[in-house]
């Protein structure tokens, strides 16, 4: 194989895959000498002052966060909590707060913390201990990545006043449908909801009109609602494979959308092939019961 062609094929096997469950979050480390308004637990590049790396470096608590930071990396550490006045020098600056693959959970999570970041943009808690949500003030947040954690509830109203809010990540924790029902009220720029990897018996209710992608893959689905796509015309991508589907779940024409162009309702329990419309792009059915293919 051409030297050049292994690193773009494995480019490309990359971007596939996170295509379909971005689960890891890792920033590009600058280079160069760390600047002077830093941790010394941490790293502060001259040529990126505004960010402070403290990942990988087997901590155990937050560090004390200097002014002017903006983006705050703190994954793969062994932080089980988050001790009250470390962010107090960042309350209205600080953006980015990237806490993946730590061992935190709530009730370490003292006040005075996340409750005060008011200009907070993305809070990734990823691979934690987490059993319900944690939500920032900041009417500015924009992703919400919760996933690999043990949330058992979503109360509704904690995402009410979060109207830029594009993206939420709840895949691979405990929820059920009456756990998340009117959690997502709120935003109204939505755009991707994945909760997949849960619980769930039924889609999630009262999602914004503005949702693109939906991913409910490996719960325990067993119907779509009739009239529940009608409520969301921009709706492109539609995954509830490994549920529980049958046919009579499936109300006719419940798929007949012209906004959707992928629809993957593969190892479910169906016998027949719904109803779709025809600028669907792609259709996932394998590992179903069907039985017969109407030309229709």
């Amino acid at each position: 194989m051409c030297p050049l062609r292994a690193p773009l094929l494995a480019a490309l096997i990359s971007l596939a895959l996170s295509q379909y469950y971005d689960y890891d979050y890792q920033p590009l480390r600058m280079l160069g000498p760390s600047g002077p308004n830093c941790n010394e637990e941490c790293e502060c590049p001259i040529n990126f002052p505004s960010a402070m790396y403290c990942d990988s470096r087997k901590l155990k608590a937050v560090p004390f966060v200097p002014s002017r930071i903006k983006y705050l990396y703190l994954q793969n550490n062994q932080i089980d909590g988050i001790k009250a006045g470390v962010f107090d020098n960042v309350t209205d600056t600080l953006r980015w707060l990237i806490l993946d693959n730590n061992q935190i959970t709530n009730g370490k999570i003292e006040k005075g913390t996340i409750d005060k970041l008011t200009a907070l943009e993305k809070l990734h808690i990823n691979f934690n201990n987490l059993t319900e949500p944690v939500i920032p003030p900041s009417k500015s947040l924009d992703e919400l990545k919760l996933m690999h954690n043990q949330l058992s509830k979503f109360p509704g109203g904690l995402l009410s006043d979060k109207e830029n809010l594009t993206t939420i990540n709840l895949q691979f924790n405990h929820l059920t449908s009456d756990a998340i029902a009117g959690a997502f009220k709120g935003p109204k720029k939505l755009l991707s909801l994945d909760v997949s990897h849960n619980k769930l018996k039924k889609l999630p209710a009262d999602v914004p009109s503005t949702l693109e992608m939906l991913y409910a893959d490996h719960n325990h689905i067993d119907g779509v609602a009739a009239g529940y796509l009608s409520k969301l015309p921009l709706l492109h991508h539609l995954r509830l494979s490994h549920n529980k589907l049958v046919d009579s779940g499936i109300p006719a024409g419940v798929f007949n959308t012209t906004s959707l162009v992928e629809l993957d309702l593969s190892f479910n329990k169906l016998q027949s092939i719904p109803e779709i419309n025809e600028q669907l792009e792609q259709l996932y059915l394998q590992a179903n019961e069907i039985n017969k293919i109407e030309l229709t």
